[in-house]
């Protein structure tokens, strides 16, 4: 199985996701079988588009009644999760980390968010959604002891630079940056820059487009 997950593309990996998500909706109404071409139509992708993203991750099944709803969820469990729960830190808890939080650690995942930083005053020291929020100060000193190997950073923008090194001598192997500053990290650590106003804005961009086509068609 594990030269299966070294071969998995990063779009197939988000589609997983995807899928074990409306899978798991499936299986708490109580459907056990679900057809290829329903998942792609949930998902607006064509059915050979979630057939060789199953394929790619050597599930088979009979199709005859559609796939297995319990056994298709266990099997992208094995492919996607660790075998431990996975530690989160979060850093700068405003409104998006305390959000992003919430959110977190309410789905049931093997990722949960244990522990906060920020040089707030105001949060430093105190408990902020059940997670102790520590001073930035200590961050490689709570990493270690938390055993914390993934951060969402969700600082101010203008301070996301200076957390690149504190994140590397503390040997965090995955970053979540929500900042709109591109965060680069030495290779061996995986990073993914998640700009809400890049994809709010890409998101208006083509409602406008769609406008003015109908606009211009009315004309």
């Amino acid at each position: 199985m594990a030269n299966v997950r070294n071969t998995i593309p990063e779009k197939t990996v988000e589609r997983l996701s995807e899928y074990r998500r409306t899978l798991l909706s499936c299986h708490r109404q109580g459907i056990t079988h679900i057809f290829s071409h329903v998942l792609a139509g949930i998902h607006g992708i064509t059915a050979v588009q979630v057939r060789r993203d199953l394929m790619l991750i050597g599930f088979s099944s009979d199709t005859k009644k559609g796939y297995d709803v319990k056994v298709l969820i266990e099997f992208i469990n094995d492919i996607l999760d660790s075998r431990n729960t996975m530690n989160i830190g979060v850093i700068g808890m405003g409104h998006l980390g305390q959000a992003i939080t919430r959110y977190f650690n309410g789905r049931g995942l093997k990722l949960r968010i244990t522990v906060a930083f920020d040089i707030d005053p105001a949060k430093v020291d105190h408990t902020i959604d059940d997670i102790p929020c520590y001073h930035m100060d200590r961050f490689e000193e709570v990493v270690a002891n938390n055993d914390v190997s993934i951060v969402i950073v969700s600082s101010p923008t203008a301070v996301a630079s200076h957390l690149v090194v504190p994140i590397i001598n503390a040997g965090i192997k995955g970053v979540l940056n929500f900042t709109s500053a591109p965060l680069n990290f030495p290779q061996g650590i995986v990073v993914e820059n998640y700009d809400i106003t890049t994809i709010l804005e890409k998101v208006a961009y083509f409602v406008k487009e769609g406008e003015d086509c109908e606009e211009g068609a009315g004309n």
